[in-house]
């Protein structure tokens, strides 16, 4: 059978003061799966899915039936656009992604111990991108896959154990992995940080105790808290330990949305180095052009030993990768041990991922995210001016973080208001969702086809919901008013990489209007 070619048709938004939006309807499927009712999914949901596989919206929840460029649909046809969505890196559903699939699917779907072209193609293609000598490829299915391997690589090369990570790092969900993101393992209830991991802060130039409140310059920052890694690798030794990787992500997404301050990671590679480790780029929330560049290590001028990259690689399919130096890969294989993934670089998912990099090229994403970040970023200060709510602007290409505080001076996390803003994103038919560790900080990651028209309907629903909030503190009734709201569509906010719960960790449960006198709050406009 056929399907139905795709049409631009004019979608009506049901906000009265925005224009309608051209954007194209998605292609029905004849073998549609959807077939029960909303609350028969909850339903069976409820019986056999764990209660610690999280929603968004978890009152509320959405039923997302199909998706197209940067547009969700949910069982009733409405519209969502999509901000916060960083797999769908090309856009859901595009068509080069879902031929390049269903063609391989009707030829040969195996595993990689047999020859393929689609996975040496794509190993060629994607080290291409990469400085020398990163030029061998290990393929797995997820960036928690990803990251895992990593660190085995570190270890068999420096035949060390200690992993370095930053405060509020995320990088996946399996055991070693846990153990290596505090945003994480600090939630476990009589959970410790393990003898072989340690901490370094999170190098943010705005919350951190290294900032331009405190030093001259973005570079400063970064060699300040280079330094204290000396520190921690020091204190490592004279505990008779060793360092066999620092991992990092190279813009931290989990952890606010943060930029790494000039420099730092090229203070951070000399000292780990020095000591006789290496180094783990993680790019799975960030590359592929996200940024501004294919990799977001490259606004840091260093070359890692490791990268490991998953989430948009293949759009939605499974798929991750772990690039590495010969010299490293060599000594992983002199272990002895055999490395096979059963599903990691099979025909299916490299068919799949060279199809997202043909994407990126032809329709010159890279590009196009910088130009409509940076509308983005022109439009957020502006807001940021008349709003003191708005702490920090922060960002890059299509990493954006948007850092709300109750007052400008002591920085005090506005984290329920944040809540209430996404909550009042999704009535506007919106997707946003919160980061950081007071989960006080908007992300911005949306599909890379996000147009400029899209940044217009943000900022305009933005800044609505912002002069309401003015009007409710002004009448003195916010503290109420948006505790009601909020608590009529919690969402969970441990939706993507596992951000804090609300009501777990900082001041969000204690905000009030007698917390916040006229002088300090930072919904007045200025």
């Amino acid at each position: 059978m056929e399907y139905p070619s795709t049409t631009t048709t004019t979608i009506s938004c049901h906000h009265p003061n925005i224009v309608d939006i051209q954007k194209p309807l998605p292609i029905t499927s004849p073998m549609m799966m959807e077939k029960m009712s909303k609350s028969e999914t909850i339903e069976l949901r409820n019986k056999h899915v764990g209660p610690s596989v999280t929603l968004f919206f978890k009152k509320n929840p959405l039923k997302i039936i199909r998706g197209k460029g940067q547009y969700m649909y949910d069982e009733k046809d409405n519209a969502y656009l999509d901000c916060i969505n960083n797999v769908a890196h090309v856009g859901h559903c595009h068509p080069a992604v879902v031929k390049a699939a269903t063609d391989q699917m009707q030829l040969i779907y195996t595993n990689s111990r047999f020859l393929h072209d689609n996975l040496v193609v794509y190993a060629k293609r994607i080290t291409d991108t990469m400085p020398k000598p990163l030029s061998v490829c290990y393929f797995v299915n997820s960036g928690s896959e990803a990251n895992d391997l990593a660190i085995r690589l570190a270890r068999s090369h420096t035949k060390n154990k200690d992993i370095i990570t930053i405060d509020g790092a995320y990088h996946g969900h399996l055991t070693t992995l846990i153990d290596i993101s505090p945003m994480k393992f600090l939630k476990i209830k009589g959970a410790k940080k393990k003898k072989w991991v340690h901490l370094t802060s999170l190098p943010c130039s705005y919350r951190g105790k290294y900032n331009l409140d405190n030093c001259e310059s973005s570079s400063e920052i970064g060699q300040r808290y280079g330094e204290e890694i000396k520190q921690i690798i020091q204190d490592a030794h004279d505990q008779g330990r060793q360092i066999a990787a620092f991992i990092h992500e190279s813009m931290i997404s989990c952890g606010g949305q943060v930029l790494l301050p000039e420099n730092y990671l090229k203070n951070v590679y000399k000292h780990v180095r020095e000591a006789g480790g290496v180094c783990i780029a993680d790019e799975v929330q960030v590359g592929f052009g996200r940024t501004g560049k294919m990799w977001a290590f490259e606004y840091q001028n260093v070359v890692p030993d490791i990268v490991t990259m998953g989430k948009p690689m293949g759009n939605g399919h499974p798929i991750a990768c772990v690039i590495t130096t010969p010299e490293i890969a060599e000594s992983f294989a002199r272990i002895g041990t055999e490395y096979f993934n059963t599903y990691g670089g099979n025909p299916v998912s490299l068919a799949v991922a060279n199809a997202v990099l043909d994407v990126i090229e032809q329709e010159k994403l890279i590009d196009h995210g910088i130009q409509v970040g940076n509308l983005m970023l022109e439009e957020l200060e502006k807001l940021k001016k008349k709003y003191s709510l708005i702490g920090d602007i922060r960002g890059v290409g299509l990493f954006i973080g948007i850092e709300l505080v109750n007052n400008r001076r002591t920085k005090e996390p506005a984290t329920l208001i944040a809540e209430y803003i996404v909550a009042r994103f999704k009535e506007n038919r919106i997707l946003m969702s919160t980061e950081g560790k007071f989960g006080n900080v908007l992300k911005i990651k949306p599909p890379m086809v996000f147009n400029e028209s899209n940044v217009k309907q943000f900022i305009f629903i933005l800044e609505e919901i912002l002069q309401d909030i003015n009007y409710m503190h002004q009448s003195r009734t916010r503290s109420s008013s948006l505790s009601s709201a909020y608590s009529s569509d919690s969402i969970s906010i441990n939706g993507g990489n596992g951000n804090y719960n609300n009501g777990q960790n900082g001041v969000e449960n204690n905000i009030s209007s007698d917390s916040l006198s006229d002088e300090d709050s930072s919904i007045i406009s200025e």
